[in-house]
């Protein structure tokens, strides 16, 4: 049937043919009523003429109508025209795969991301159940904003029967000449050329046939005959992608070879897997060599501060890919267990090693969930107050987190949910004990974190703080992150035994996030990063010995559990750090983010300048101190390290740079060079320059508490002030006379440098932080740590407060707690909050 251009079918106006093929003609068309151009293909009329045939085809339609997906070719409507039925849908401007094919093989980097497209694409087609079945070149449209769409899902299964290849096989396009065998032959899989149903590891062989072609130029499988190329399907291997494109990396090729398994059990388990592994090499630009594609994890020393009071910092990362592996190994195998948006607050295995609980917060409060890798819907668990999921012992009771008044809660709680039974306060972080009866957690005890193990044995103590507790499989070490910085996720793994014995295993990182035991207790996963926020898993004996890269990728990864078979539990994080400035005057708020891990530290006076640090990819190898001007020009980097605070005059700006050698530096924001403040032999949390002269600092001499001081430079000696812990930067009044800080349990007051007792804050909720001080000091403004988060402005003279500031209400889905920033004349403000993604998987075959 050929249709001119006027002719109508039903509300659709025939405007010019765009093609033919084996499945009917194709036409573009205009649709009056949403005044939009639309594509019509008109299928044979034989089809209505076949009832059975007729059923799967409005069925298969009415199922690709229900997909909704950037990859995949929208369907409008279907129907039938003087007994043809037709198919109405998105109309695409562009190239098939074959026109772009035309001219020789694609670029690695072009076929990577048409790859990683089709998967995405294939992935959501299967999720619903559908299957393609004739996945090919001649299927796969590139519109000309480089976008990719998977034609005709569902109309493949309209074909003949498959049952006798010989006679019935599919036919194909190549380049305009309709009918040629070879063209859908090739790209069969070997179930499909023995005559086996098709399902969704069918399309992954023949998506792994396309992406073969697109990196040599040439199909995997090709004959002189219909039969040879069959022959070829199911018993022969396709030339070395080496052969004819040495730029393909051998990640990359090893990929395509797990596609193209003979054998479906031994692919590529799901679309999933394959888009996630592509992921992985998305930044691959030479054989061998891994580009690392920037990331960033969550900045704001405010919210890695608070959170040091009570669970571990929200942080940041994507994708994965192997690690110091042979040339031949296989990759790992991973299967996604959460797709929603939102952010992951803790997961472990359940006792079956197959059920995964976890804490998250999809848009709203956190909750509780189980998942089973194969089904998409997490199942919610009733455990009222619960943020993180801790551990699970082998009886199913669960060790988790909560928030108290104040303090950090743990609790133990049934798998099945139900009530929370307190367990302790002050805690960080815990974990079951292999017995399902002992406790080890680390927790804070005046002013210092301490490992117990069981409850109430000490066993270490450290000025820092002691994250990703994991008792070993003999139930005899623990191993766990040693922080010397509360502030920081900076730290070294170390094991201490039931002796107190502590072993330092690493170096200290940039970063450390996750650790986990193999199940024979020979070996301890870890997550680390050399620098900024890229974190990989390695490997490592409890010895100290054997250190190695196991899990590597252009993001960041943390370890969440290790199942006894040896499956590795992974959260993936992708993580910006939004900051959004209104200077005074100005009638909206200005974007002022900068390398995605901004976190704000101080605004100037006059509210002309911020004052952040960066300790992303962004940032490069070393953390940055950075000035911005809140009328939007680019920021300025001031110089390596941690920002503390503004000088007294705002010509400079307090740093601490990290590292084992650490120390404050005084970075000029105009010209000048930096000065290095005086080492008084502190491991240093915090610091800052005062009125006449004087430093406050923050930290601990090896063996002690950790104090706040203040000494007389040049080399006065310390003075003790305030509490021991400041939660968050040294917050000090204009002139120098009065301290802001938060106690341990979380009373915020204000001390007197000079000595007296502290001042209570009028109207003061426990976990309150500094946003600033008014230039005459009569105003104190402090953020709350409510759920509605606002910033109050607190009267010293009058003892009162009043509402100043509010959170917007529509952050979106996977931001964290907002803290505002306000400027001492107190007409312009900054907050900044954090957007976290969050995705669980269980990565297989890690050796």
């Amino acid at each position: 049937m050929t249709l001119a251009p006027g002719r109508r079918l039903g509300p659709y106006e025939i405007v010019a043919p765009l093609g033919a093929g084996g499945m009917g003609e194709v036409y573009r068309a205009r649709d009056e009523r949403l005044k939009r151009d639309v594509a019509i293909k008109v299928l044979p009329a034989s089809f209505a003429q076949d009832a059975g045939r007729l059923r799967r085809f409005e069925q298969e339609a009415q199922a690709a109508g229900g997909l909704n997906h950037p990859n995949l070719t929208a369907v409008y409507d279907l129907g039938t025209h003087e007994g043809a039925p037709y198919i109405v849908q998105e109309l695409l401007e562009g190239e098939t795969l074959r026109a772009a094919l035309a001219g020789g093989r694609l670029s690695p980097r072009r076929a990577v991301d048409y790859a990683r497209q089709i998967a995405s694409g294939l992935a959501a087609a299967h999720e619903r159940g559908i299957v393609h079945r004739d996945l090919k070149p001649e299927n796969v449209f590139v519109t000309r904003d480089g976008r990719v769409k998977i034609l005709d899902f569902g109309l493949a299964k309209l074909r003949p029967d498959e049952a006798s290849p010989a006679t019935n096989i599919p036919t194909a396009t190549k380049g305009t000449e309709p009918g040629v065998v070879l063209g859908t032959l090739g790209y069969m899989s070997p179930e499909q050329v023995r005559g086996k149903p098709a399902d969704a590891r069918s399309d992954i062989f023949s998506f792994g046939a396309i992406l073969y072609e697109m990196l040599s130029g040439n199909r995997p499988f090709r004959g002189d005959s219909a039969a040879d190329t069959m022959s070829a399907i199911l018993k022969e291997d396709p030339p070395d992608l080496s052969q004819t494109n040495q730029n393909v990396p051998p990640g990359l090729e090893r990929i395509v070879r797990h596609c193209l398994e003979k054998n479906a059990e031994q692919r590529f388990h799901s679309a999933h897997d394959v888009a996630f592994a592509l992921d992985a090499v998305s930044g691959i630009s030479a054989p061998g060599t891994a580009t690392v594609v920037e990331k960033r994890r969550v900045g704001g020393r405010a919210l890695r501060i608070a959170a040091g009071l009570a669970i571990v910092a929200a942080i940041a990362a994507t994708a994965y890919v192997l690690g110091n592996r042979s040339r031949g190994a296989e990759p790992p195998i991973f299967r996604q267990i959460t797709f929603r948006q939102g952010s992951i607050s803790g997961a472990r295995f359940a006792p079956d090693g197959h059920t995964i609980v976890y804490a998250a917060s999809w848009g709203g409060p956190i909750g509780i969930y189980q998942a089973r890798p194969g089904i998409s819907e997490s199942t919610s668990i009733d455990v009222p107050g619960a943020e993180r999921v801790l551990s699970v012992a082998k009886s199913g009771e669960m060790l988790v987190h909560r928030l108290t008044a104040g303090s950090s809660e743990l609790a133990r709680v049934p798998m099945t949910g139900g009530a929370l039974r307190p367990v302790a306060e002050g805690v960080i972080d815990a974990d079951w004990a292999p017995d399902g009866r002992s406790i080890a957690l680390s927790r804070w005890v005046g002013g210092e974190a301490q490992l117990e193990y069981p409850i109430g044995t000490v066993l270490y103590r450290t000025s820092g703080w002691i994250t990703y507790l994991r008792v070993s499989p003999d139930g005899e070490r623990v191993a766990f992150i040693d922080n010397p910085l509360v502030e920081d996720d900076r730290g070294s793994l170390a094991v201490v035994d039931r002796a107190g014995k502590k072993t330092t295993l690493t170096k200290e990182w940039a970063s450390a996030n996750g650790v986990g035991w193999s199940p024979s207790g020979k070996q301890i996963f870890f997550a680390s990063a050399e620098h900024g926020a890229n974190l990989v898993i390695r490997s490592i004996s409890p010895d100290g010995r054997g250190e190695r890269r196991i899990l590597s990728g252009p993001g960041r990864l943390l370890l969440r559990d290790v199942a006894a078979d040896g499956r590795l539990l992974i959260e993936e994080r992708t993580s910006r750090h939004v900051v959004m400035c209104r200077p005074a005057g100005q009638p909206r708020e200005r974007d002022l983010s900068w390398l995605g891990s901004t976190s704000v530290i101080e605004m100037s006076r006059d509210g002309s300048q911020i004052l952040f640090d960066e300790q992303g990819e962004g940032s490069g190898e070393a953390p940055g101190v950075f000035i911005r001007r809140t009328d939007g020009s680019p920021a300025v980097r001031l110089g390596d390290g941690i920002a503390m605070a503004f000088t007294p005059d705002e010509k400079g700006v307090v740093a601490l740079v990290p590292g084992p050698q650490q120390k404050l530096v005084v970075l000029p924001i105009g010209t000048g060079q930096p000065r290095v403040l005086p080492d008084f032999g502190l491991r240093l949390r915090g610091g800052g320059l005062l009125p006449g002269d004087q430093l406050l600092l923050v930290g601990a001499r090896p063996g002690e508490a950790l104090g706040t001081f203040v000494a007389k430079l040049p080399g006065g000696p310390l003075r003790p002030v305030g509490p021991a812990r400041i939660s968050g930067p040294p917050m000090v009044s204009p002139d120098g006379k009065f301290l802001f800080a938060v106690e341990d349990d979380g009373r915020a007051q204000i001390y007197p440098l000079d000595g007296g007792p502290p001042r209570p804050i009028s109207g003061n909720q426990p976990g309150e932080w500094g946003a600033g001080w008014s230039v005459d000091g009569r105003y104190l403004f402090v953020n709350d740590n409510q759920p509605e988060n606002r910033v109050w402005r607190v009267d010293l003279e009058l003892n009162r407060r009043e509402p100043w500031l509010a959170a917007p209400p529509d952050r979106p889905a996977g931001s964290g707690p907002w803290y505002g920033v306000v400027s001492g004349d107190g007409k312009s403000y900054v907050y900044s909050y954090s957007q976290t993604i969050s995705e669980l998987f269980v990565v297989e075959g890690i050796k």
